[in-house]
């Protein structure tokens, strides 16, 4: 009998262990939650929807305290959305059961176009898409949430795509946002894949139709980005400029559209707004080693440029790909990009 009741016990202890683990568990779960924006910024002529999805993720014990958090603004890569997929919240929870970062507020917004990013940038044709990260979706953010509404609480940070726009937006924006992490930001520069004599342009300007272009990555990019940097309203299918064209294997360039590509590239652009970088707390840019050859490359143009205007930032070469050592265990969210913010944002 004695023993039958220490059985009964062991099990009972048991079972009291598991549902405290649980317990844990739960506490050190964060959640994420969605919402859409009808935005203002995004009215547009060139068929873009301004009702934009965004994704929230809320720190451990949000809904049972009081607390106020800073914010991380992430901006997603070309083809990405809002999403904010279960191998994202892990590491963004593991973030904090590591303590690697307090707790905080990640929003992620949907910047997916019809040909499939917008550049985070203000376009006459398809919308002010750095309006409505910077200042739209900030201040709805700070009223529906418990944020630290002040910049020096306000890092953004991207990918790529989001890596450019995290620079730039960063730089135009030091009221907003005082730290800037931008992980292999694409087109700084044109240079490699996306230099006038690489085969990029040459295909683009050879593309009729959207089904076409589609089908592509470079000349898709391309066009994105001329829609958001050039738009020509009477230039159907895709009504934009491109800075260079061909005949044959004769380069004819445009200045006036290769101003305007310049006046939106983060390498030409930082002379300009050299004392608003400087008025931000921290910048980091980071790139693969075995990432396509353009990125070493033009993020190297721009951690120069900055060092020659006396700009203090981080730069920093690792081993991976484009995209092999970010969202996992060993990777740069966790182990850089948010520690950088547990840094330098005030919490």
């Amino acid at each position: 009998m004695k023993n039958l009741v220490k059985i009964f016990v062991i099990i009972f202890l048991l079972w009291a262990i598991t549902l405290s683990a649980g317990s844990v568990v739960s506490a050190q779960s964060g959640k994420v939650a969605s919402f859409v924006l009808n935005s203002t910024a995004l009215q547009n002529t060139g068929g873009e929807d301004p009702n934009r999805k965004v994704s929230i993720y809320l720190p451990p014990n949000y809904d049972a305290s009081s607390e106020r958090y800073p914010v991380i603004y992430y901006l997603h890569g070309f083809m990405g959305k809002d999403n904010i997929s279960p191998q994202m919240q892990k590491i963004l929870d593991e973030s904090i059961i590591r303590q690697k970062i307090r707790p905080f507020i990640f929003v992620q917004a949907d910047h997916y176009t019809l040909f499939e990013g917008s550049f985070y940038s203000n376009s006459s044709l398809t919308g002010n898409w750095d309006e409505f990260e910077s200042k739209e979706l900030v201040d709805y953010i700070d009223k529906n949430y418990r944020t630290l509404a002040n910049k020096e609480s306000r890092g953004i940070a991207g990918h790529s795509m989001g890596g450019y726009g995290a620079f730039k937006i960063g730089m135009l924006h030091p009221e907003v946002f005082s730290s800037i992490y931008a992980l292999s930001p694409g087109l700084l520069a044109m240079v490699k894949e996306f230099g006038p004599n690489s085969n990029s342009f040459k295909e683009a300007q050879n593309i009729k139709s959207a089904e076409e272009l589609k089908k592509t990555y470079y000349p898709k990019v391309l066009v994105a980005a001329a829609r958001a940097w050039s738009p020509n309203p009477n230039k159907p299918p895709f009504y934009c400029d491109f800075p260079f064209s061909y005949e044959g294997n004769k380069m004819i360039i445009n200045q006036t559209i290769l101003d305007k590509w310049e006046a939106n590239m983060p390498v030409y652009m930082v002379d300009k707004y050299a004392d608003n970088l400087r008025k931000l707390t921290a910048i980091k840019l980071d790139w693969g080693r075995n990432d396509s050859p353009r990125f070493p490359v033009q993020i190297g143009m721009l951690s120069q440029r900055l060092e020659n205007l006396g700009i203090n930032h981080f730069s920093e070469e690792y081993i991976g790909d484009h995209g092999n050592k970010i969202w996992t265990i060993d990777g740069r969210v966790l182990n850089d990009l948010l520690p950088f913010f547990n840094d330098y944002l005030k919490f």
